[in-house]
């Protein structure tokens, strides 16, 4: 048998020198999982009191995820996929150390998964309801009588950092469980009940948290993975996947708390990219099934209608989340609202409290009305200017935009923006997912005002240093009353649209 060739003294040296440019990204991402793991493991659950060692962890794990992403820069081309996708791997198993350590949303999840396994609706009772007495496991209700103490101000109730206190509907028994809202329907839609009985469906009903944190991996990594077979059909730089694949945000609200929103951002990227690849029905489908899993995805149809073929998607959307209800309307009527229009009121969506920035001009149902024009403004911007075959940036900015003006403050909401900040290369719209981060860990109203408006500055900044002048020129050609015929260019990933 011949022999294999021999490497050359040339040879030998660029790999080690390959090896070399590597090294520093890849330890920076294990220093980076090990954070997160130390993280969950030794600080519990977030509470009252016990808020200012979460700033300082997330602070210090965006730091190093904010390393990782320069050193990856070193990195030889030809290994960045494989850097990116094992960093996503390492990152994500860390995210797995412990429990939820910010929301018990996933305790939820895991009983609506349960209640329809047993062949009822989500929607027909809350978890409190006797009808579901015989239903409850022990790891989401327990045995409470031990466990209740006297207030010395009030009445019995349950401790623990994660323990809401309910009473049977039938018998007015003590409930003690995670669940949150005990006393109140679900709020999820179909497509969401839907991946929970699924993910329910593959694990013993004593299982607790992992089973979505594990879904919640899987679905992250395939986002993962998706991104870089686009960005390699875009012939764009695979590094940008790793703004999802390694982002302290991703980590803890896709794996850790295990949020559904993932499940959404993945199905939304999955529209989006179909569609512009001139796909729209099966686009239409990927995006109907998103606004049916959390109904913030809608906002992500103006940009993709640039084309009148895309209308399609548009049409079939709407039809795919109306077919997704019609069995839990079938069943439970109008319930399937659940507690929708409750969580509104509670977060002051209904009388303009909630909107931190847009408080500082307008209150009330002005308030509500600004934000109503800005977000239908930056709706129109989006599907005027957007390239229709690379409508990423045009994502970014409606969904981006939305958030700064609604302002939520959980960060979950911001796993929708990621997977188009990467498509885009608009690194600076990250600020606006970890400004509601630290709303989530600092709950002021002063310090959230703050952190947008230099979240909302960094954003503008970056725009106007990074697009050039022949964008400029396009965008207001396409916005002028008359409609012009597309100006060429739009091909490159870093642009805004």
């Amino acid at each position: 048998m011949p022999r294999a060739p021999r490497r050359t003294s040339t040879e030998r040296p660029t790999r080690l020198g390959a090896v070399l440019a590597t090294l520093p990204a890849a330890v920076t991402v294990l220093v980076l999982a090990g954070v997160i793991a130390w993280g969950i493991t030794h600080l519990g659950f977030l509470r009252p009191g016990h808020r200012t060692p979460f700033v300082t962890w997330t602070c210090i794990a965006w730091a190093v995820f904010v390393l990782g992403v320069l050193l990856l820069r070193a990195v030889p081309r030809r290994a960045v996929a494989a850097v990116v996708l094992g960093g996503a791997v390492v990152v994500g198993v860390a995210a797995l150390a412990g429990p939820p350590d910010t929301s018990s949303d996933s305790a939820r999840y895991a009983w609506d998964g349960i209640v329809q396994l047993h062949g009822l609706s989500p929607y027909a009772h809350t978890p409190s309801s006797h009808v579901l007495a015989g239903i409850r496991p022990d790891w989401l209700f327990g045995h409470p009588t031990p466990h209740v103490v006297q207030s010395p101000t009030g009445p019995t109730y349950c401790p623990g950092d994660r323990i809401q206190t309910a009473h049977d509907t039938a018998t007015d028994a003590r409930l003690c469980t995670p669940i949150n809202r005990p006393s109140v329907p679900t709020i999820y839609p179909p497509m969401a009940e839907l991946w929970f009985a699924l993910v329910r469906s593959l694990v013993a009903v004593t299982a607790t948290y992992w089973p979505m944190q594990v879904a919640g991996l899987a679905v992250s990594l395939g986002v993962t993975v998706g991104l870089l077979l686009v960005l390699r059909r875009a012939r764009a730089d695979l590094r940008w996947a790793a703004l999802w694949a390694w982002c302290p945000l991703v980590a803890s609200e896709a794996v850790t708390n295990s949020h559904v929103d993932v499940l959404g951002a993945a199905l939304v990227t999955v529209g989006a990219v179909l569609v512009a690849f001139g796909r729209p029905v099966w686009g239409g489908i990927a995006l109907g099934a998103a606004t049916s899993t959390k109904l913030i995805p809608a906002i992500a149809y103006p940009a993709l209608l640039g084309r009148r073929r895309s209308w399609w998607a548009l049409l079939v959307g709407v039809a795919v989340f109306a077919v997704l209800y019609v069995p839990y309307v079938a069943t439970t009527g109008l319930r399937v609202l659940g507690y929708l229009p409750g969580y509104l009121s509670e977060e002051g969506y209904d009388d303009g409290s909630r909107f931190a920035l847009v408080s500082l001009v307008a209150h009330g149902n002005a308030a509500i009305v600004v934000v109503g024009v800005v977000v239908l403004l930056t709706a129109v911007v989006a599907w005027r200017v957007a390239d229709p075959a690379r409508p990423w940036s045009g994502e970014v900015l409606v969904i981006g935009v939305t958030l700064l003006a609604v302002s939520p403050r959980y960060p979950w909401y911001a796993l929708l923006l990621v997977p188009f900040v990467v498509l885009s290369g608009r690194w600076e719209w990250l600020a606006v997912g970890l400004a509601i981060t630290v709303r989530q860990l600092h709950p002021s109203v002063d310090t959230f005002r703050w952190t947008l408006a230099a979240a909302a500055a960094l954003v503008l900044v970056g725009t106007l240093v990074r697009t050039p002048r022949s964008d400029w020129v396009r965008w207001r050609a396409r916005l002028s009353p008359e409609r012009h015929a597309p100006v060429p260019g739009g091909s490159d990933p870093d642009r805004l649209v």
